[in-house]
């Protein structure tokens, strides 16, 4: 399986063509091109880029002409981004600092940047970003009914067997017989007492077990829909699109990007 990994975007933003250059020129050395370095001249600018670009980190200056870094991140934020952000400043004096931490801002550097703290500090910002990343994609794909079942202390040593043997075999064309068979009981009762036990249906189980491993597929892969409808379940896209639709609101495609 291939895993999807997206490089991350530093986007730094400076009136002084200097200290914007200077600071683009030591992490382009440090990335060793590992990572894109954008630069923008203004606010304005930077916004523009926020609007077509995912940025990761966000290097600022707080006092610029026009619009200054902090009225600029409150309207990257209303636009729905919300990167890593380190403000630069000639001043030591920063008044603003409760403000700035609501909006994301995680550090604060005094100009003229000293070239390793610079390096130090993106650093950690990057494993900020990072744990954030990781964290929001657990809300993303996490089904909190599914926790609930599996976090059931109470569940009968069959139905427990069954989720067991389900979670381990999604990806085959499985049904209620199957496992009922697997857990040694009768069709009709297994599923008259899996419902009991879980408050969902066995055919709602199996969706939501193969919505679930398939959002996680969408996040972390390159693999394409059909493939992991494949991985799945699924005989066909279409139908998969279909089901997964009916419980995200979204289609695949547009789950991945949103």
């Amino acid at each position: 399986m291939e895993v999807w990994v997206m490089q991350k975007n530093i986007l730094i933003v400076d009136d002084e063509s200097i200290t914007r250059q200077g600071i683009k020129k030591t992490l382009e050395s440090w990335t060793n091109g590992n990572k894109e370095i954008l630069v923008a001249p203004n606010a304005a600018s930077a916004i523009d880029m926020f609007k077509s670009k995912k940025i990761h980190l966000l290097i600022t200056d707080i006092d610029m002409p026009e619009m200054t870094g902090l009225e600029m991140l409150k309207e990257i934020k209303r636009i729905g981004q919300l990167p890593v952000v380190i403000i630069i400043s000639a001043y030591s004096d920063f008044s603003y600092a409760q403000e700035a931490i609501e909006l994301g801002v995680i550090n604060y550097l005094l100009k003229p940047i000293n070239k390793q703290k610079l390096i130090e500090v993106v650093e950690k910002a990057l494993e900020l970003e990072e744990k954030r990343k990781r964290v929001s994609m657990i809300e993303k794909v996490v089904d909190d009914r599914l926790i609930h079942i599996k976090e059931d202390e109470k569940l009968d040593g069959p139905i427990e067997k069954a989720i067991k043997y389900l979670d381990s075999n999604i990806s085959n064309q499985i049904n209620l017989k199957e496992v009922a068979r697997h857990v040694h009981l009768n069709p009709s009762y297994f599923s008259v007492l899996f419902k009991e036990q879980t408050s969902m249906t066995f055919s709602e189980y199996v969706t939501r077990i193969r919505i679930q491993k398939a959002k996680n597929l969408l996040l972390t892969t390159n693999l394409t829909v059909s493939e992991i409808a494949e991985q799945v379940g699924y005989n066909t896209p279409k139908y998969f699109i279909k089901i997964f639709k009916e419980y995200e609101n979204v289609t695949p495609n547009r789950y991945k990007v949103k």
